[in-house]
């Protein structure tokens, strides 16, 4: 990681790490079975490969076009830009392109293969509701991804899914799975189709646990490096409680980004949905800042 000012976290890293060192077992696993099963679909892994390379390298532009956002100059945007300015100051970071969505759902996210490629995006509607100091909580959060290359290692762990996934559809709408070996064995499409469909339930998994604990971090070291983690609390409630607001038609138009997002679009408090969640819950995120204002309080 190219050093800044935000504070380390070795257990993000570890995590990191563990997690890209499974999916690369699960991966190796997995094309073994594709050769041993004699599988033809090189141009099935081809086209994955494409597809990460497009993501790791457009993945800024192709956020931005998703989201409708636009690139804002300090003059379009002086406040905005003037937060950022002093964040990059305080996390001597280089300063990443400035984006403005037209939303009224009220988020953020920031996106980019590196610091110098990076570009930190924020809706009209977290604009109109947060105040000064809440809205630097949160730009700190997603400047913190960057700093910590969350991006490139979260497209890199995805890779798998990619790949299994596309390898479920290839089985079942090219009718292998229903055809047999020429000796009469099991059918290797099925047999492609089961091992696919269980490789990415467990890369999916495995990436969803590290993008919960990711927002974990983001929210430390936003916290640490502002020494506000009562705004950031500020902010992460009013978000959150300003969703229930917003048209149920536009929060699933924007959930497919939560993933990217401050605080996810639509969320469910049942177990099995917390443990497919891009983000661990806000009661989780909250009492993590409430110990650092009191670590912080100490300090002082």
């Amino acid at each position: 990681m190219t050093r800044t000012r935000f504070a380390a976290d070795r257990g993000l890293t570890g995590r990191m790490v563990t997690t890209v060192f499974l999916i690369g077992l699960l991966y190796v696993a997995f094309v073994a079975v594709l050769i041993a099963l004699g599988m033809r679909a090189v141009s099935v892994l081809l086209l994955a490969v494409v597809i990460l390379l497009a993501q790791f390298l457009l993945s800024d532009k192709i956020a931005l076009f998703a989201m409708n956002g636009r690139e804002v100059t300090p003059e379009q945007a002086p406040e905005l830009h003037g937060a950022i300015d002093r964040l990059c100051a305080l996390a001597d970071m280089p300063k990443p392109r400035v984006a403005i969505a037209d939303s009224d759902v009220p988020n953020a996210f920031a996106t980019g293969r590196s610091q110098k490629k990076s570009v930190v995006c924020v809706t009209t509607g977290l604009l109109r509701r947060l105040r000064p100091d809440e809205l630097e909580g949160v730009l700190a959060h997603e400047m913190s991804h960057v700093a910590h290359r969350d991006v490139v290692v979260m497209t890199i762990a995805s890779f798998l899914g990619v790949v299994a996934g596309l390898m479920t559809r290839f089985a079942l709408y090219s009718g292998l799975a229903r055809g047999r070996d020429s000796r009469g064995g099991p059918p290797i499409g099925l047999i492609i189709l089961l091992v696919s469909g269980v490789v990415y339930a467990l890369s999916f998994v495995l990436t969803r646990a590290l993008s919960r604990y990711r927002e974990l971090a983001a929210d430390r070291a936003a916290a640490l490096l502002t020494q506000r983690p009562s705004a950031l609390a500020s902010a992460l409630t009013k978000v959150s409680g300003e969703m229930g607001r917003i048209p149920t038609r536009d929060l699933r138009q924007a959930e497919p980004f939560n993933a990217f997002f401050f605080a996810p679009a639509l969320s469910s408090k049942t177990s099995l949905a917390a443990l497919l969640s891009t983000h661990p819950p806000l009661e989780r995120r909250l009492e993590q800042l409430a110990r650092i204002s009191a670590q912080l309080g100490k300090e002082a």
